[in-house]
Order: C-alpha cells, then structure tokens, then sequence
C-alpha cells in the first residue's frame, strides 16, 4: 500500500453535523432576536471554527459585546446538543473498520473545539488513536501544525500519509502540510467550486476513498 497513515477531517467528512451546527446558530440568533440563518447558508460557512462560523452569521453592525454574548449561547447549547442529530456519513464507519484491520494509522484533525472532537471520536471512532482539535497554543487549519502533531503522536512521515477532507480548508491545510490530499463529495462543498480550489483527486463514496487509499 502507499499510504500506512490516514488523516481525516472531521465536520463534512466523517461527520454529517450541519443540523446540529445549524440548530445552534438560530439557537443563539433566536436568543438575540436576529433573523435566523438557512442551513444553506450555514453550510458555505463551515470549516474555519465556530468562531468564524458566529461572524458570518451574525448581523452586520453589532458590538463586540453583543457578538460574543450571542457565541457564548452558541458554544453552550452547541455542546450540550451536539450529539442530536450528528452521525457518520452512510458507509465511512465500515471503511475506517477496514482500514484499522488492515493496520493502517488513523488521526482526525478539526477546526471543532478540541473537546468536542474528542468527545464525537470516542464516541464514533474509538479505534482512531489520535483526535486533535482547536485548542490553545496550536493555529487552527489550514495551518499544518495540527497535522504535524497527528503525524508525530502517531510516528508517521507525511511521505507515507494521506489527509482526507472536503473543502477548501482541507485543501490548503493538506498543501500547507506537504501531504497527498483526496477531496470526498459528500460534504459541504460543491465540486466545482473545490475544482475552482485546486482539488484533484475526488471520491464519491467512502468505498471508493477504500480503493484510492489502498491501492
């Protein structure tokens, strides 16, 4: 095999958690009696941290004040309800099943709080050895950094590791890290759009991701 070492993305690509991220955002807009955000819109914002994800959808013209008291009831309905709706992608659980019989190391890296990734990996990937998430004292995606830890925790080169996402984030990070990158199309982006972004490989279904990483 080419690659011994997977690193996965999380929100959009192991994970389908727009609901959930979308149920929170007009948790938190309902509070603030701002207009609600469409999950469509919700979708296009996602891949840079909640953080930004707030900003995006938050009103123009606000204060500071008013923005992190509107994120402040995001992060805590978020992490109280972000197990709902949230489940793997049809078909990725039997996949990452395979791949962990066949020895190959696995790692997701997310821009999601760090305690949240973990929490989701324990629940819905517990064979995945290394989860890292946002957290003080390492830059977010599309920084490289968190991919290094991955690859250090894990005792892996980035010549023998592939990095699996689904958007633009995903792209520059896999660049930024020096690593082979496979784009999956049941995510949050669009494939034109991640063409006009520089994607190249591209699967449509996790048992095709199986055979490009394996073969």
């Amino acid at each position: 095999m080419k690659y011994t070492t997977v690193i996965f993305d999380l929100d959009g690509t192991l994970l389908d958690t727009l609901d959930d991220l979308s149920d929170s955002v007009n948790y938190a807009m309902s509070a603030m009696n701002w207009p609600l955000r469409d999950k469509k819109d919700v979708r296009l914002y996602l891949g840079n941290g909640i953080r930004n994800l707030m900003q995006l959808c938050a009103p123009e013209g606000i204060s500071e004040e008013e923005f992190e008291k509107a994120f402040n009831i995001f992060k805590s309905y978020y992490n109280e309800h972000n197990q709902d709706k949230t489940a793997p992608y049809q078909g990725v659980v039997q996949v990452m099943e395979h791949f962990s019989g066949k020895g190959i190391k696995m790692a997701i890296v997310s821009n999601k709080v760090h305690e949240a990734v973990l929490a989701l990996r324990d629940k819905f990937f517990p064979y995945v050895e290394v989860a890292i998430g946002d957290m003080a004292g390492m830059l977010r995606k599309p920084a490289p950094d968190s991919c290094y830890k991955a690859l250090e925790l894990l005792g892996s080169t980035k010549e023998e590791a592939v990095y699996i996402g689904d958007s633009e984030v995903d792209l520059l990070t896999a660049k930024n890290a020096e690593l082979d990158c496979i784009t999956v199309l049941w995510g949050f982006r669009d494939k034109d759009y991640l063409i006009e972004q520089g994607a190249t490989i591209f699967v449509e279904t996790p048992e095709e991701l199986e055979k490009e990483v394996l073969k």
